[in-house]
């Protein structure tokens, strides 16, 4: 079992930055590709990026394309999503995902993640 937990949201300008990170509290996700999805209210989760089990292979949602960055730390046991030129449409609940399944390459789908955080808010004003 992966316990998941998310930290660095919080309430930014438009134009502003803020980097998220996923730690897990219990057990490892060093072997697992890693997403992060973000639901905005009234509207289902989305995708919005993701990094292969070492971090050499990631992809990205088209609205955050050359604006987001994932990476991760596997020593850690760690991934970022760093935000650049935030815009209030970015304004949503932030949740990290572990695959549960060894080395995999990452996916936008959602049904691919078994373990998942509990969300942290980023309000992005205008």
């Amino acid at each position: 079992q992966v316990q998941l937990v998310e930290s660095g949201g919080g309430l930014v300008q438009a134009g502003g930055s803020l980097t998220l990170s996923c730690a897990a509290s219990r057990g490892t996700f060093s072997t697992y590709a890693m997403g992060w999805f973000r639901q905005a209210p009234g509207k289902e989760r989305d995708f919005v990026a993701t990094i292969s089990w070492r971090g050499g292979r990631t992809s990205y949602a088209n609205s955050v394309k050359g604006r987001f960055t994932i990476s991760r730390d596997n020593a850690k046991n760690t991934v970022y999503l760093q935000m650049n030129s935030l815009k209030p449409e970015d304004t949503a609940v932030y949740y990290c995902a572990a695959d549960g399944a060894d080395y995999g390459l990452g996916s936008p789908l959602q049904s691919r993640y078994r373990y998942w955080g509990q969300g942290t808010q980023v309000t992005v004003s205008s």
